[in-house]
């Protein structure tokens, strides 16, 4: 308890530094210090300042935790906290970081914003403050990562596929084939951050396209690429991968991805390359069905060994006897590939994810 007010008043202190140092930069602005709060003012502090001869209220709430479903619980009460104060008196939320979510609630609700990685809108009678930068806390970085693990990916594609559909929890569980415990996790991370929301009827994305940017942004390679050289191009190369392609195989699973696979999905352009994901299995059926040989240059197939099965548990079949991965895997494959991939990414999402434009 003791540590928890303390990190509290740390984090109070570091706003009200941050705050004056912000205002102090402008030369519109003098004696900015910080006032008395009154007694039936709910808000964590009152900054007093002058504005050309006039004087200025800030209204800060300070937020230790500011996803965009906790700036948005606060914002209502914070704007009327500081309109009856008076109507100049500007509100404003402070917090260790705000995602870009976050500071797009501020900016909905009418409320400016500060965070102590240094993004800052302010705006009042004439001043206009704004300012961005790239870095994230590690926590933050961490906390996405963990949204686009392998396990939790399974859950994502499974909702991508069909964006409106309200899935339960043991529904999701089910069919991503991963525990309770996993799905619940998802389920807070992508309900804070907004691109979800929860009702009695399950669980349904409300901003899939942000959600999918964001994990265009983290996506990593699913596994292990190896390098090959065919002979078999062409026509040739897709009857003979046809047989040996399978989501659900003793023999193994093979399947289409990156350009390959959106060559069946939305077409976009030629490649000299072939792109598959194999498990160990598949691979041996598609060195021999293929007649694939390692080579140290010239190589013209990249087959990536998952990690994680659940990739083959979202594959597609766009046309007879042609795996090939989901549009959303093989979107995050292909707009990680270079410009001609993010070209092509782009295309696909166009054709196959209206809900992402």
């Amino acid at each position: 308890m003791l540590k928890s007010a303390h990190l509290v008043k740390d984090l109070e202190e570091r706003a009200i530094r941050s705050i004056s140092e912000l205002l102090d930069q402008i030369p519109a602005i003098s004696h900015v210090r910080l006032e008395e709060r009154p007694e039936d003012l709910a808000v964590d502090f009152l900054m007093q300042l002058d504005l050309e001869g006039q004087d200025h209220w800030i209204a800060v709430e300070v937020l230790s935790a500011a996803q965009p479903r906790d700036v948005r619980r606060e914002a209502w009460r914070l704007r009327n906290e500081a309109a009856s104060n008076g109507p100049t008196t500007t509100p404003v939320v402070v917090a260790p970081y705000l995602s870009p979510e976050s500071r797009d609630v501020c900016r909905e609700e009418g409320i400016g914003y500060l965070d102590l990685e240094g993004n800052a809108r302010i705006v009042f009678e004439g001043v206009f403050i704004e300012r961005q930068v790239a870095s994230r806390p590690a926590a933050e970085r961490r906390a996405l990562k963990s949204l686009f693990k392998p396990k939790a990916a399974r859950i994502l594609r499974l909702l991508l596929r069909d964006p409106e559909r309200a899935w339960r929890v043991q529904e999701l569980a089910d069919a991503a084939q991963v525990s309770l415990g996993q799905v619940s996790n998802v389920r807070k991370g992508l309900v804070e951050r907004e691109w979800a929301e929860a009702s009695h009827q399950g669980l349904v994305l409300s901003r899939p396209g942000v959600l999918l940017d964001a994990w265009r942004a983290d996506w990593e390679p699913p596994g292990k690429v190896f390098r090959f050289y065919t002979t078999l191009h062409g026509s040739a190369f897709q009857e003979a991968v046809r047989p040996l392609l399978a989501v659900e195989s003793e023999d193994g699973r093979a399947v289409l991805s990156s350009f390959s696979a959106a060559r069946w999905q939305a077409p976009f352009g030629r490649t000299g390359m072939e792109y598959l994901h194999a498990d160990a299995d598949g691979l041996e059926r598609l060195q021999r069905g293929l007649r694939l040989t390692t080579t140290s240059r010239g190589e013209n197939v990249a087959v990536t060994m998952p990690k994680d099965p659940g990739l083959f548990l979202d594959a597609v079949e766009p046309a007879p006897g042609f795996f090939c991965t989901s549009p959303v895997t093989t979107y995050l494959e292909l707009a990680a590939a270079g410009e001609r991939g993010r070209e092509a990414a782009e295309h696909l999402r166009e054709e196959c994810m209206p809900w992402a434009r």
